[in-house]
């Protein structure tokens, strides 16, 4: 796996963009582990981060439409199902899908720019939006905003992080505890903004 892993960063961009593809269809790792893991060892200057921004922001948006794509086969009965089968071992709740499926039929700009910031849910919820027929250059553009927004805080803390990285443990701390700090603020903001729409609804 290593081996491989390390033949696909030899890529150099091209690399970094299989890898962010990959990731939306089988986040092993996730992408924040990954991204923070770039922007630790290929981003030498802000050029070359700029560059990974571009390319990964890209081929996550891929990975979007890939799923989208596929949703909109399947439709929204057959979807909710393979969710309903499936998403545990994805580590996605129904309950979550179900209520993004939900925001999707409200307000599908800002349910698909907000999906992008919660792990997992982002790379599996585009299912929702093509299932629903949802126009796809307004799913597109926010996807691929919201995919930006995400990838460039996760690449720039891995960035801000490369001088001082020396040995594999290390690498390996630094992202552990960076990514918990993060997925815990956005959790909580999530919760916090879905408290207020029921308030408001209430």
């Amino acid at each position: 796996m290593t081996d491989l892993l390390s033949a696909v960063l030899g890529l150099g961009l091209l690399g970094a963009a299989c890898l962010a593809f990959t990731e939306k269809i089988l986040p092993a790792p996730p992408s924040h582990v990954l991204l923070l893991f770039l922007g630790m060892t290929r981003a030498p200057d802000l050029a070359a981060l700029g560059a990974l921004l571009a390319v990964t922001t890209l081929a996550s948006t891929a990975g979007c439409l890939f799923w989208f794509a596929l949703g909109a086969r399947l439709g929204p009965a057959r979807a909710d199902a393979l969710v309903g089968r499936f998403g545990r071992y994805m580590f996605l709740r129904q309950e979550t899908y179900l209520r993004f499926s939900g925001a999707y039929r409200r307000n599908h700009m800002r349910a698909s720019l907000l999906a992008q910031f919660v792990p997992t849910v982002r790379n599996y919820l585009p299912i929702a939006a093509g299932a629903l027929r949802l126009p796809a250059l307004p799913f597109a553009l926010a996807t691929l905003l919201g995919a930006m927004l995400w990838n460039a805080g996760f690449l720039l803390a891995g960035y801000a992080m490369r001088d001082s990285v020396h040995d594999l443990p290390t690498v390996a701390f630094r992202i552990m505890a960076v990514v918990l700090a993060l997925e815990v603020a956005f959790l909580i903001a999530l919760r916090s903004h879905w408290r207020r729409v029921v308030a408001a609804r209430g």
